[in-house]
């Protein structure tokens, strides 16, 4: 018998908690439509704040997948060997110009290294314009390199063939296009034999190159590869300052299960030493790797999440100020009810929970409207500029989660205030 009499007890207990908590959402929601443009309102500072949020954080998350995926395509372990390091600090360009050339002996070194798998010099420069009968494109860059940068790269051939060691050794006025000059100058035709004016020297097209896109906004396919040794008998290299960009870079590619950091110890023991640096001299040479570009863009997202927190902050401490206000404005509209229901047997706490849960859903709801419309400005921009975005769970839920804590704390106070009236002198407020 005492089991029966603890199960009917818990089950009267469990009922008569659901119906508080049914009673207290139904009186929330019926305030809430007796005053439907003061709760919105209310909730405007939330709506704001949540929806600053989830719009940079869907675009930035978005922006961080497609930067992964092109950091990805220029090879998974590449070293960059080069006349500059790079970065986003101030950099001392005077220096840097003075700074020796890379050679093709600095390469060969490097390559005889036990952990390096292959090396491919490469030089680039910008051709302003190329034509092809009535056609022509701008800005093309032409580099020259050797048949490992292929590889090294990530460059995929379409159609024919790519640079060969026989191209290089005999200087062969050849070429593989990208696919921005194959939609440009060949949209109806088959490119390969075909012959290409680059700066009064003929090359002819021997293949071509898979679509890459483009990479943090500079495309990746407006390119034309000639064999280095070709590149160096054809084009005269800048000195000086102008020539800090078309400068010979190496890419060094290591060897399977050899540390990228181990590979970049030796390298730079090995560039000191072939020049002749002491200990006290600082690298008169830059080496550069995928973690470098991430570090870099991570500099740049963290300037945008420095300024979504401090809007975010301000638009929700703006909204809970704005939620306690109106709620300390209900209490005293609603004293006289307040009273009434303590009269009819509400406690303390049940007030408490009533007023505590209008602030809470008020502040949800402005949530909830502020999730929805930073989706749609993130889904607006990525349609509008071609920029990716992305709303992983944990954004929706740190929207969400904000919200309730603005209307957690701001609200403790009025419902605190409303469940502490004495009942006599509440039915007496006028």
């Amino acid at each position: 018998m005492p089991d029966v009499w603890f199960a009917c007890a818990m089950v009267l207990s469990f009922r008569s908690s659901t119906m508080r908590v049914y009673e207290i959402v139904k009186l929330a929601l019926g305030t809430f439509r007796t005053n439907r443009l003061r709760s919105f309102l209310t909730t405007l500072g939330i709506i704001i704040g949540v929806m600053t949020v989830i719009a940079i954080i869907s675009l930035i998350q978005g922006m961080n997948y497609e930067v992964e995926r092109q950091i990805a395509s220029l090879g998974s372990n590449v070293i960059y060997l080069q006349k500059v390091s790079w970065g986003m600090g101030r950099l001392d360009w005077d220096e840097i110009a003075k700074r020796p050339e890379l050679t093709l002996a600095d390469a060969a070194a490097i390559l005889r290294l036990p952990v390096v798998q292959t090396v491919a010099p490469i030089r680039s420069r910008e051709v302003s314009r190329l034509n092809y009968r009535n056609r022509e494109v701008t800005g093309v860059e032409v580099f020259g390199a050797t048949p490992a940068y292929a590889t090294i790269a990530n460059y995929r051939l379409e159609t024919g063939r790519f640079i060969t060691g026989d191209d290089s050794l005999r200087k062969q006025y050849v070429c593989v296009i990208g696919a921005y000059i194959i939609d440009n100058l060949f949209p109806d035709e088959d490119p390969l034999g075909k012959k290409l004016n680059i700066e009064g020297r003929s090359f002819t097209v021997v293949g071509t190159l898979k679509r890459k896109g483009s990479f943090l906004g500079q495309p990746q396919d407006n390119v034309i590869g000639i064999p280095l040794s070709t590149f160096e008998k054809s084009f005269v290299p800048k000195t000086g300052f102008s020539g800090i960009g078309h400068s010979l870079s190496i890419l060094i590619l290591p060897k399977k299960g050899v540390a990228v950091e181990k590979v970049i110890d030796q390298v730079r023991e090995l560039m000191r030493r072939r020049r002749g640096l002491g200990y006290d001299q600082p690298d008169d040479f830059g080496i550069n790797t995928q973690e470098t570009l991430r570090e870099i863009y991570r500099n740049i997202t963290r300037v945008a999440f420095i300024v979504m927190i401090a809007v975010a902050a301000i638009s929700l401490l703006v909204g809970g100020i704005g939620i306690m206000n109106i709620m300390l404005v209900a209490v005293t509209e609603r004293t006289r009810e307040i009273g009434l229901r303590k009269a009819l047997g509400a406690t303390n706490r049940d007030v408490m929970y009533q007023f505590l849960f209008e602030s809470v859903l008020l502040a949800v709801a402005g949530g909830a409207i502020g999730i929805i419309l930073g989706l749609g400005i993130a889904k607006i921009v990525e349609v509008a500029f071609k920029l990716r975005a992305a709303a992983p769970l944990w954004t929706i839920l740190l929207g969400f989660g904000f919200s309730t804590a603005v209307g957690i704390f701001f609200g403790i106070y009025p419902a605190s205030r409303a469940s502490r009236l004495d009942p006599i002198q509440a039915l007496r407020y006028e």
